[in-house]
């Protein structure tokens, strides 16, 4: 148990049954009345941001959680398959347990975050870049990189990306996993 003049960014708490993590708190003392906490929760499931106001000294459960590096193998019927890099343990989880899951290949390195106390996975972390090929895109013709205009391309992993009117097929580019978009050219 842990009581309001504990929050800190990045706690844990659980709240009518589900995870929530502290994004940001503000300890208010009016001149008139009893102090209170002010805080933004973020779902750990959804992701979704709810604002809360607790009584100061009102006590919540504390969640402890654990972020393990696992690689990914691969997927199939059963879902998303991954190995622990220490342990070699393997799991396999859900595709929607997975943020980024579009661009994730094989091998990669992801952060599993886990309930520490009955071991079960809340979501996958994918790196925040990751480096992918084009597969597939519309030839860009000489002289288009004046304009900010972008074109949609296929990556390695199937997915889609939008990016300029130079890239071609073939071209290694890298892709924020957060929002899907492109962030530069690799050579």
């Amino acid at each position: 148990m842990a009581t309001t003049a504990d929050f800190k960014n990045g706690m844990c708490i659980e709240l009518e049954g589900a995870y929530y993590f502290i994004v940001e708190f503000l300890h208010v003392k009016p001149g008139k009345g009893a102090a209170f906490v002010r805080t933004k929760l973020k779902n750990v499931q959804t992701g979704r941001i709810l604002d809360k106001t607790f009584n100061s000294g009102v006590k919540v459960d504390e969640v402890r959680i654990e972020r393990r590096p696992y690689q990914f193998l691969y997927k199939d019927d059963m879902g998303y398959n991954f190995m622990h890099v220490e342990t070699y343990e393997q799991i396999t989880i859900a595709k929607e347990q997975i943020n980024g899951v579009d661009f994730l290949k094989d091998g990669d390195q992801c952060e599993v975050v886990v309930h520490a106390a009955s071991e079960t996975v809340l979501y996958v972390d994918v790196p925040v870049h990751v480096i992918l090929e084009v597969t597939y895109t519309e030839p860009g013709l000489k002289g288009d990189t004046a304009t900010n205009t972008l074109k949609p391309a296929t990556v390695e992993t199937g997915a889609q990306v939008r990016v300029p009117l130079f890239i071609n097929v073939g071209e290694k580019i890298k892709v924020d996993t957060r929002d899907g978009s492109y962030v530069e050219r690799v050579r």
